[in-house]
């Protein structure tokens, strides 16, 4: 990634996204993005996170701006994701938008080796602001 926003993310994902990486058997590229992203966010509790932030379960809408696509995604635990509209946190896409703001955009490479650059427009649930703190 070459452009990296400030990302929060709440201490709760943080426990269970930890508990999630010790628990992998292969840790590969997908688990090393997402450690990286844990490693540089700021972390608060989850009654403290502004409405506007992508937690996990979050569905959001954002876009891909060379294309000019809309993309409404539910960032989700590897074990939900396959549905669609559902993203995995391992995708690389899933832990670039973990604790990205409304308004914030970040550049990945896809899977072809090309940059994209999406920005998220909303965030469309949360389940932090809903006081959905089961998952």
């Amino acid at each position: 990634m070459t452009d990296t926003p400030t990302i929060t993310i709440t201490r709760l994902d943080l426990q269970r996204l930890e508990h999630l990486l010790d628990s992998l058997d292969d840790f590969g590229p997908g688990a090393e993005a997402l450690q990286a992203e844990l490693d540089r966010a700021d972390v608060v509790g989850h009654d403290e996170v502004p409405a506007g932030v992508v937690t996990m379960n979050s569905r959001v809408h954002c876009r891909e701006e060379s294309s000019g696509k809309d993309y409404h995604l539910t960032l989700v635990y590897p074990q939900d994701a396959g549905g669609e509209g559902t993203v995995s946190i391992l995708a690389p896409v899933g832990s670039a938008l973990l604790g990205l703001t409304v308004g914030q955009h970040i550049d990945w490479t896809g899977p072809n080796g090309k940059v994209l650059k999406l920005t998220l427009l909303a965030v469309e649930y949360q389940p932090e602001a809903a006081g959905e703190y089961a998952r």
